[in-house]
């Protein structure tokens, strides 16, 4: 397929300029948006790169003069977020350019959130009605650029952010933090290592998987994440192979996005447990979901069985089954190179009973399909670590 077919705009859940060279557009976007003075907020690992270079310079060049800020770490903490907010003060800035993978994302919005805000950051943390706090006058207009095919942050109302003093991952949510522009544009995504291209691919496969699995009555999300997993099945392993192959990397941003659109559904144990890891490890958050996939699903598999056919049968496997949807995701972990157990990247049992509690009172425990307790969760850490 020629990839000048693989391009659109779309408006779901937010306007999104699609298809390789779409970057091109961000003058236009700015300006379209009244946006004369953006901070180009990104991590230092992309801060150096041409990508970031070429923004910056093409909207200079437009007389939309831009900033950059840099300071983010893999797993964004309050203090990134307090550098952010004051490098947008002092520059006099008028909107945020989201620029990079999850980490880049969520620190772009949760510092638009904060540039006019009184109340602390942490007063908004996704707990009850706490999102009615926000002064909606004082949020930054966003726009959105994703360089992995992963979180799906670009279409997401919520930001990830370390509480470093309490050493625990917190969600800070408002519905004005979702993007109003997105500009996906594939192409971006070809110079990520292959193990980031594995990792942020089977992140996208968690946020699908977990939608799919939740309770309750949701056939537009459920439709949107059987689409999306036959699409990594197909094409997180060319992406994988062959980083250049454009076709496959517009597929599997396509179905990052359609993840993130997908979990406003909900999520659910592995997400519970990759965050405190996450927290208390600072290991890579798709790679966290990827080890824990297997034992997840199968300790739900009584609440899901039936689930897991229909999606075999979607995803055309010989082994129409509850089993066979497990050797699928098995098969993909190895032919990624993923390992199969989190000691082998380094977490420890040291903290098996703190991280049970953690994942019990994590939001995302809400959407598993079945309720596990405290130890249920330091049990099933326990095996997802190894021996």
């Amino acid at each position: 397929m020629n990839t000048n077919d693989l391009q659109a705009n779309w408006n779901y859940p937010t306007r999104i300029a699609f298809g390789c060279g779409t970057i091109k557009e961000l003058p236009a976007i700015c300006q379209s948006m009244q946006i004369k003075a953006p901070l180009l907020v990104t991590d230092s690992g992309l801060a150096g790169l041409a990508m970031v270079q070429d923004a910056i310079n093409n909207n200079n060049n437009a007389d939309i003069p831009t900033g950059l800020f840099s300071d983010v770490k893999p797993n964004p903490d309050g203090a990134n977020l307090d550098a952010g907010v004051e490098a947008y003060k002092q520059g006099q800035h008028d909107g945020i350019i989201a620029f990079g993978g999850g980490s880049a994302l969520d620190a772009g919005k949760a510092i638009a959130l904060m540039t006019g805000q009184t109340r602390p950051l942490w007063d908004f943390e996704d707990v009850g009605d706490n999102w009615t706090r926000v002064d909606e006058n004082g949020i930054a207009p966003i726009i959105a650029i994703p360089t992995t095919s992963g979180t799906g942050s670009e279409v997401g109302r919520a930001s990830v952010i370390v509480d470093a003093q309490q050493h625990v991952k917190k969600i800070i949510f408002h519905p004005m933090m979702l993007p109003q522009r997105v500009i996906a544009d594939p192409a971006l995504t070809v110079s990520l290592p292959a193990h980031i291209t594995a990792a942020t691919g089977m992140d996208a496969l968690s946020h699908n998987m977990e939608a799919y699995c939740a309770p309750g009555y949701h056939p537009m999300a459920d439709g949107i994440a059987i689409e999306a997993i036959r699409l990594i099945k197909e094409w997180l392993i060319i992406a994988f192979n062959e980083p250049d192959n454009l076709e496959a990397r517009s597929h599997m941003m396509a179905a990052s996005s359609m993840g993130a659109t997908a979990f406003q559904k909900g999520l659910g144990a592995m997400h519970a447990l990759a965050h405190p890891l996450g927290a208390l490890y600072d290991a890579h958050h798709g790679l966290l979901n990827a080890i824990v996939m297997p034992y997840v699903l199968e300790r739900n598999r009584t609440a899901i069985e039936d689930k897991m056919k229909h999606l075999a049968c979607c995803l055309e496997l010989e082994d129409i089954s509850f089993d066979g949807v497990l050797a699928f995701i098995k098969d993909l972990r190895q032919k990624l190179d993923i390992p199969d157990k989190l000691q082998a990247i380094g977490i420890d049992d040291q903290q098996t009973q703190l991280i049970g509690q953690m994942a019990k009172a994590d939001p995302s425990a809400g959407g598993n399909p079945i309720n596990l307790s405290e130890q249920d969760y330091a049990d099933l850490f326990a095996l997802c670590l190894g021996s």
